[in-house]
């Protein structure tokens, strides 16, 4: 039988009962063959190397994640719910899998594998997230303000953001305007006139994003109303054969602020209360949309009680689905939500060189599981603990962050460059904006065609060039089909630039042979771009 009509729709059951849902399925892995996917905060490790594995079971590292495993060979493998896999003697090995699996090699390249999961699994739904993400440089206070969210510093930092020469965009207030977790208003101690503040905001020019999360602070008047209305997820104190119905202690969950309850999205009279919530904010205060941070699938313990039975990482997606209500969102975990009308960001990043290294591999990834709208981190790293203690950042960081930012689909501030930067290091940031101003059109066709077919905006350069030996370049990414960005993300200016089979112009119009490498020393204020003339 030929192979690709054998595997064209393979598919292994694995029933309801222990013994097989911890069967083993192994896959031998042909010559040359490298596998990528999973879990978008392990791309760096990608493709996947002897030795890997992961059970993505409540566990999606931090970031977004898909039960998907793509090929440079073709193939894919899906299942609907999360899966254990590794890598060992030439072998996938999967493991502990809880529905059917199913693997197609019908396609012989990454983008084949792509496209066909995608249509099948996750098509996109046609609808664009709010434009300005895309067209403006995003501005969130995190950074700056950390804890400390308050009117006057946030309407400085805005009224900086346009002193100092930068376009007015989206602006996001962080963590801590509220007085505790689940009241859905201004704390009155540091915003005085909060619909005043936001009403400001827009007559300078930007929409305006809110910091919300699941969480609910405990002893507090709205937790006792949602612990009666039983809207929270439950604990079954260790009883593992109590049913929902019995429940009536709240789960109390460890994250990165302290212990809260968390709200149960299973049930719909909660998905109820938390939007009217939002709406209450939007009418109230004038907002225009919200980033929804938390919802990770660890958040969630399997032993918790729900309204409805859900794993761990249905949690996390149905989290998810609250932000299609409002075209202004921002996630940074997400399971299993390619497709969608949701932006996306990275996981924090801290202000190093290893991290800005990340960057690449991690949003071309992003786009490889169908999440077509992500962010890169804050620029400069968005991990606010890599910034305490420092009298001084590294800004020849800054700079390389921002450029390696510039031309994929969103760049966003977050520590104040005109506060921690040179002046010739601040027009250094100044023109990467204003390079980004200059492709902003391309984007925009891009996000068209992402919209409308699925494809990738931002491209690892395996999947725009198969069979070139591109599979372990992770330092330089496609602008669609068209432009090739290398940008520096080392603190050495030395830089080898891969250009494949073609005919490409540089960005100073000198005209290059491919497939050659390229080795340059970089200037501080340039980001190499090559377009590609002719295939």
């Amino acid at each position: 039988m030929n192979r690709s009509i054998q595997y064209l729709y393979v598919v292994l059951l694995c029933c309801s009962m222990a013994t097989n849902l911890a069967a083993q399925q192994t896959i031998d892995i042909t010559e040359g063959e490298k596998w990528y996917g999973g879990a978008v905060n392990n791309a760096h490790l990608m493709p996947f190397k002897e030795g890997y594995s992961l059970n993505l079971y409540a566990d999606i590292q931090g970031n977004q994640a898909v039960p998907l495993l793509l090929s440079t060979k073709g193939r894919y493998i899906w299942s609907e719910e999360p899966f254990k896999f590794s890598f060992s003697n030439n072998q996938l090995v999967l493991t502990e899998v809880k529905s059917v699996l199913t693997l197609d090699a019908s396609g012989k390249t990454l983008r084949d594998a792509f496209s066909n999961a995608s249509k099948r699994f996750f098509p996109s739904k046609n609808k664009l997230p709010d434009t300005l993400l895309f067209t403006r440089p995003q501005y969130n206070t995190w950074i700056e303000l950390v804890y400390n969210q308050n009117q006057d510093d946030i309407l400085k930092y805005a009224k900086d953001i346009i002193a100092n020469g930068f376009p007015p965009g989206v602006i996001m207030i962080d963590d801590n305007w509220a007085d505790y977790y689940g009241r859905f208003d201004f704390r009155a101690d540091r915003f005085r006139d909060a619909t005043g503040m936001v009403d400001t905001l827009h007559q300078l020019g930007f929409k305006v994003m809110l910091w919300v999360s699941p969480f609910i602070s405990p002893d507090t008047e709205v937790f006792r109303d949602l612990q009666a209305q039983k809207l929270l997820l439950f604990d079954n104190t260790g009883d593992q054969s109590m049913e929902w119905a019995q429940a009536d202690k709240p789960a109390i969950i460890s994250w990165w602020n302290g212990y809260s309850a968390v709200m149960d999205f299973t049930n719909p009279e909660a998905k109820k209360w938390f939007q009217g919530r939002l709406d209450h904010m939007v009418n109230t205060y004038h907002l225009d949309g919200f980033k929804f941070d938390a919802g990770d699938a660890d958040f969630y313990p399997a032993s918790a009680l729900s309204f409805k039975k859900a794993s761990p990482n249905e949690h996390s997606r149905l989290w998810g689905e609250l932000g299609l209500d409002y075209p202004l969102n921002e996630y940074r975990a997400m399971w299993k939500m390619g497709g969608e009308p949701l932006v996306q960001r990275l996981r924090d990043k801290k202000h190093n060189w290893e991290d800005l290294q990340k960057l690449i591999p991690h949003l071309t990834t992003a786009g490889l599981l169908g999440y077509q709208f992500t962010c890169p981190d804050m620029i400069g790293g968005g991990e606010y603990g890599s910034f305490i203690g420092r009298d001084k950042l590294d800004e020849s960081l800054v700079v390389r962050s921002a450029q390696c930012s510039a031309l994929m689909p969103m760049m966003q501030f977050s520590v104040a460059p005109w506060r921690v930067l040179s002046p010739l290091n601040l027009e250094m940031i100044k023109k990467a904006v204003s390079l980004r101003a200059k492709y902003t059109p391309y984007l925009m066709q891009l996000l068209k065609t992402a919209v409308a077919t699925g494809q990738p905006i931002v491209r690892s350069m395996e999947y725009e060039f198969p069979g070139q030996g591109m599979e372990e370049v992770t330092e330089q990414f496609m602008l669609g089909s068209k432009y090739l960005v290398a940008p520096v993300v080392t603190s050495s200016a030395k830089k080898k630039i891969y250009l494949p089979k073609g005919t490409w112009k540089s960005d100073n119009g000198k005209k290059i042979k491919g497939p050659t490498l390229i080795e340059q020393e970089v200037a501080m204020d340039r980001l190499p771009v090559f377009e590609l003339i002719k295939q």
